[in-house]
């Protein structure tokens, strides 16, 4: 038999009758599948067949017998007379493997498992009064917050609302949990688990966020290596600033660091004879930050290796307190070298409804989870993106929709400004009815340096893709490869040029004629 140890997991949202859950499991093939009968049975204080609150998650994981392994989990080789080589690594056997096949867990009764957290799903276990550590359990030693090792045999279940469940013969505590631990059986509030943040994690909610954004992930890298991009790591402190906006975290050695940083004097810091930052003593001989996007960097790797894709953590210092403006996130950046801004446009949309199928289909327990919980429609929303078509229209045809409808906006609209949230939203959620819309062509005020000034002089080769409830998802353009072009919007923009001498240097040599698109989508889900 195997076992495996789990500790408690306090759901966001908690539903009364929901079974215990378990986590990380070992498969071991057994010569007969073992089936039991149905037995009187007392109720297990933390799940049995008298349905209770769930109250546990994994957190560690191995094989027990009497408090020792079995066996090796790898096997080994003798090396010589003293070494051993390293054995065989093994895929281990998961909850969302078992319940997540055609006949959810009836075709693997008779192995040994318990649940890992791979999906939102409980395995049920069932304990009698004759299981090993049975009075652990009675006497309130397995508390909320607790780790524990559950060793049982998967038979069919007893039950209606499972096909199976797990034997329990045996439970061991691996780690007591504190009557302090502050993830109790009830509704806990989203800015109460930003102070848990180390805890959070064990909740139904971040542990089906962090399922989904790793089904994210990889759709991700699959959408690009299947279509001949490479990846490129893109550097995370640089010396310049890509949009232009001055918007950075600096990164510096100068405030003394023998000390807490909260200590620091600020006449500790070196100033030159004109009162100026002395930035020839910093780590970097000069200003440094964190990074805004990959994508300037990235174009350096297209001009040599045609399609490529940053994906990396960036970074902005807006100091704006909404759930649009994040100090830290994953940017996707893609760069299509020998393209425009349609192939641009036709490119995301390709992206966009592949990881969003993706998603749904891989991840359905954890999308119904949210759209019972969290947001109400988002299944039908995120459907609609993956078999829509996307609808494109001009900024200038865009303004002028906005100027006709019988809508009152917070924010003015006039050809030359920014849209804003509310105008994206009327435009995909009324304006189209729910369908994606891409907005192409805007005002060169508005957007960055790099972008392709179009031939009206007026705006440039940019696009937006807006989608229902959200707006602006991605935002792309075709890059400006006429050196004279991109010198003078530097000028206009009052950006040093050198600090930008490298990416000038790409329009120098070789790439003047290149055509390059870029988009980028923020890795923010829900």
């Amino acid at each position: 038999m195997a076992a495996a140890a789990l500790a408690p997991a306090t759901p966001l949202r908690f539903k009364p009758y929901s079974p215990l859950r378990f986590f990380s499991l070992y498969s071991k093939n057994l010569t007969t599948p073992h089936f039991f009968s149905p037995l009187p049975r007392r109720p297990f204080p933390f799940h049995s067949t008298i349905h209770r609150k769930r109250c546990f998650c994994s957190v560690i994981s191995a094989a027990l017998q009497s408090g020792e392994r079995t066996k090796r989990e790898f096997e080994e080789k003798k090396v010589g007379e003293m070494g051993n080589t390293v054995g065989e690594f093994r895929k281990k056997l998961k909850i969302t493997d078992i319940k997540g096949g055609p006949d959810e867990g009836l075709d693997r009764v008779g192995q040994t498992l318990v649940n890992d957290g791979s999906c939102l799903s409980n395995m049920q276990c069932v304990m009698n009064l004759d299981a090993e550590g049975y009075d652990q359990v009675e006497s309130g030693l397995i508390a909320t917050g607790a780790s524990i090792w559950v060793q049982g045999t998967l038979v069919a279940s007893q039950g209606s609302k499972q096909k199976v469940e797990l034997k329990v013969v045996k439970v061991v505590v691996v780690g007591k949990s504190d009557p302090s631990y502050p993830i109790q059986k009830k509704r806990v509030s989203r800015e109460f688990l930003r102070t848990k943040a180390h805890l959070r994690p064990r909740t139904n909610t971040f542990g089906a966020v962090a399922r989904v954004r790793n089904a994210l992930a990889y759709a991700t890298h699959t959408f690009f290596q299947e279509n001949g991009f490479v990846w490129i790591s893109s550097p995370i402190i640089t010396t310049s600033d890509c949009e232009g906006a001055g918007e950075q975290f600096c990164v510096t050695t100068l405030i003394p660091s023998s000390r807490e940083a909260s200590d620091s004097l600020v006449g500790a810091i070196p100033n030159t004879k004109d009162g100026l930052i002395d930035w020839s003593q910093d780590f970097f001989g000069k200003p440094a930050f964190l990074t805004v996007s990959g994508q300037l960097n990235a174009e350096t790797y297209a001009t040599a290796l045609s399609d490529v894709y940053a994906f990396g953590p960036t970074f902005r210092a807006e100091n704006s307190n909404t759930s649009r403006h994040l100090a830290e996130f994953w940017m996707i950046e893609p760069e299509l070298a020998f393209a425009d801004l349609n192939d641009d446009m036709a490119c995301a949309t390709a992206y966009l409804q592949y990881v969003v199928r993706h998603v749904l289909d891989n991840c359905k327990e954890d999308m119904e989870f949210f759209n019972t919980w969290i947001e109400k429609g988002i299944i039908d929303r995120l459907n609609d993106v993956a078999a829509k078509d996307f609808v494109q229209l001009t900024y200038t045809d865009a303004i002028e929709l906005l100027l006709k409808a019988n809508k009152k906006f917070e924010f003015p609209v006039k050809w030359g400004c920014d849209l804003q949230s509310e105008h994206e939203r009327y435009i995909t959620e009324e304006a189209f009815n729910g369908c994606p819309v891409i907005i192409r062509d805007y005002p060169k005020e508005i957007k960055a340096f790099y972008m392709r000034q179009n031939d009206d002089g007026k705006t440039v080769a940019a696009m937006d893709m807006l989608v229902p409830r959200v707006g602006e998802l991605i935002g792309g353009s075709q890059r400006e490869e006429r050196l004279g072009y991109l010198e003078n919007r530097l000028d206009e923009l009052k950006l040093n040029k050198e600090s930008y001498w490298w990416y000038l240097d790409l329009r120098r040599y070789g790439s003047g004629h290149r055509r390059l698109v870029s988009y980028l989508l923020p890795y923010i889900f829900l």
